[in-house]
C-alpha cells in the first residue's frame, strides 16, 4: 500500500497536538508562526524541537536567527493561534499584542508559559526542517491559575474537554 500525502495528513489528524507560536526577530522585523510539532527533546541539556516546512514564509528568517521565543498557548488563545497561522503581514499588525524581550525576541503578551531558546541545529528532513533549540530562559505563571493547553485535533483548534466527546 502506498502512503499518499492526503492519507498521511488524515492519519495525523487523529493525534491531538499542543499548539505553540514561535517568534523571532529578523533584520526586517518580528517573525512568527503557529506550530503543532513542538516537543521536548532532552532534559540535560534542555532541548526542544519543532519542524517548519520549506515553503513557509518564515523559513528564511528562521535559518538566519540565533534565538527564538516559544509561546505555549492556552485554551483561551485560539485567536492568537489563528492569527499566527494566517497571513504573515497580519501576525504583528497589532502592537498591543506583543512586546520585545531584553534579549530581542518578540514576546506575545498574555501567554502564561513561554521560553527562550538558542537555535542549536537545523536538520533538513523531507519537505521540512527539524529545528533543535537549547532552552535558555523559562517563564511560567503559577500552576493554580494557568488555563488548560490549546490543542490541534482533526484539523481544528480544540480545548482538552472538547476531545472527550
Amino acid at each position: 500500500m502506498m502512503v499518499t500525502a492526503d492519507g498521511y495528513r488524515a492519519a495525523l489528524r487523529c493525534h491531538p497536538a499542543g499548539v505553540v507560536v514561535i517568534t523571532l526577530m529578523s533584520h526586517t522585523g518580528p517573525v512568527g508562526f503557529t506550530a503543532t510539532s513542538f516537543a521536548s527533546l532532552s532534559v540535560d541539556p534542555p532541548l526542544v524541537c519543532f519542524n517548519i516546512t520549506h515553503t513557509s514564509s518564515s523559513i528564511a528568517a528562521l535559518r538566519a536567527a540565533r534565538s527564538i521565543a516559544v509561546h505555549l498557548l492556552s485554551e483561551n488563545q485560539i485567536g492568537l493561534a489563528r492569527r499566527f497561522s494566517a497571513s504573515a503581514e497580519q501576525r504583528f499588525a497589532d502592537p498591543a499584542l506583543w512586546t520585545t524581550l531584553d534579549t530581542g525576541e518578540p514576546l506575545l503578551i498574555g501567554t502564561p508559559t513561554w521560553m527562550c531558546a538558542d537555535i542549536h541545529q537545523l536538520i533538513p528532513a523531507g519537505d521540512s526542517t527539524l529545528v533543535i533549540a537549547a532552552v535558555t530562559r523559562i517563564h511560567r505563571e503559577p500552576a493554580d491559575g494557568t488555563p488548560a493547553p490549546l490543542l490541534y485535533h482533526n484539523g481544528s483548534y480544540s480545548r482538552p474537554g472538547a476531545l472527550e466527546n
